[in-house]
């Protein structure tokens, strides 16, 4: 039964905050068109419930500037100032409501990560593609980039075996907590966590 009421919820709070937040939305694509030449998106594959591959969209906090070698520049040296406020702000994540609505994702449940790291997986970490991925979940409110893989596939499949509405409320809160306070937000200063190369 729940499931169907967490679609419903995510249909009507996507909405929502998509409708509220549209000024906002605007303002933050027209300033990044500016700071990123064009570029205020940025658009990825990644896979879904049951591996199913879609477009994920987010504000893009990144510039696309590359080195002698035509080889883009470390995310250090490519992440503008105001790409920069909004990362930390979390206001990134704001285009994946869109995501929701469509289906492709939920408001809660394991971050859709990278279509490469499929093949790495063991059966136990592959359970996080058993629901649908969120733009918040228990891992982000665990930790997020500050926790290693392994840890935050523990928190993912966790999640996936104790799913419920008042588990989801309760990351609901965290995750708000979290933006308020700029928790979590990467690893360390302007750098993205490093990329999962299967385990040990």
């Amino acid at each position: 039964m729940y499931p169907l009421i967490k679609r419903f919820l995510d249909i009507i709070v996507s909405f929502s905050v998509l409708v509220l937040a549209l000024p906002l939305l605007i303002a933050v694509a027209l300033i990044l068109y500016v700071v990123n030449q064009g570029k205020p998106f940025f658009y990825q594959q990644r896979p879904g419930k049951n591996e199913r591959i879609f477009k994920i969209v987010k504000f893009k906090s990144m510039n696309d500037k590359k080195g002698s070698d035509g080889q883009l520049l470390p995310d250090v040296e490519r992440i503008t100032t105001f790409g920069n406020f909004v990362r930390k702000s979390s206001l990134d994540e704001l285009p994946q409501l869109w995501n929701v609505l469509k289906g492709d994702m939920s408001l809660v449940g394991p971050r859709p990560l990278l279509v490469s790291y499929l093949p790495l997986y063991n059966e136990e970490q592959k359970k996080r593609h058993l629901v649908r991925p969120g733009i918040t979940g228990w891992a982000q409110v665990n930790g997020r980039n500050t926790i290693s893989w392994e840890k935050k596939f523990e928190y993912d499949v966790w999640y996936v075996e104790h799913i419920s509405f008042m588990l989801d409320m309760k990351i609901y809160l965290k995750t708000l907590l979290k933006v308020i306070k700029r928790a979590d937000i990467s690893a360390s200063e302007n750098t993205t966590m490093e990329k999962f190369v299967g385990n040990n």
